[in-house]
């Protein structure tokens, strides 16, 4: 089975998002803390979280850039387990056994995102505002998209 992991090119995670996700934790859409946002809600650092943040299981933070990779059944159960208790302490679920089913659909959503990328490709989400909610994009890089002159300065020491 495959997830994605929190990446960071830079240090702007930091600077755009309340509170960054960390660098290899695993990530989710997490679109849900979207559900009754207008417009009015979309402002600043708020307004990059929902319209490109990743959201991170362990912090709880965003992410700009995911990566996909293989993960363990028994990370995904304690990731599943925790995400549902995140859901009683702040989205007001009666009980982590009642948010369980709701904690694996989103997990579940995430894999099925992963499902058919090699290890390492690169996801970023782009949401927005719709009359029936909240929509989201994927765009998938993968690896062989990414070229040298993307990552590296060429030049001469005799210039």
């Amino acid at each position: 089975m495959k997830l994605a992991r929190a990446i960071h090119f830079d240090e702007s995670d930091l600077n755009v998002f309340h509170s960054p996700a960390r660098t290899g934790e695993w990530c989710i859409s997490g679109g849900f803390e979207f559900s009754n946002w207008g417009e009015g809600d979309l402002e600043g650092k708020s307004r990059q979280a929902f319209a490109n943040g990743w959201l991170g299981l362990e912090t709880f933070g965003r992410v700009t850039f995911v990566a996909v990779t293989r993960i363990e059944e028994a990370e995904i159960a304690a990731l599943t387990q925790g995400l549902a208790e995140h859901f009683v302490q702040y989205y007001g679920a009666p009980s982590a056994e009642a948010a369980l089913g709701v904690a694996r659909d989103e997990i579940a959503h995430m894999a099925e995102l992963c499902e058919d990328h090699a290890p390492n490709t690169l996801l970023t989400v782009a949401r927005s505002l719709t009359d029936a909610g909240v929509h989201e994009a994927y765009r998938v890089i993968t690896p062989q998209d990414a070229e040298l002159e993307a990552l590296a300065v060429h030049g001469s020491l005799d210039e």
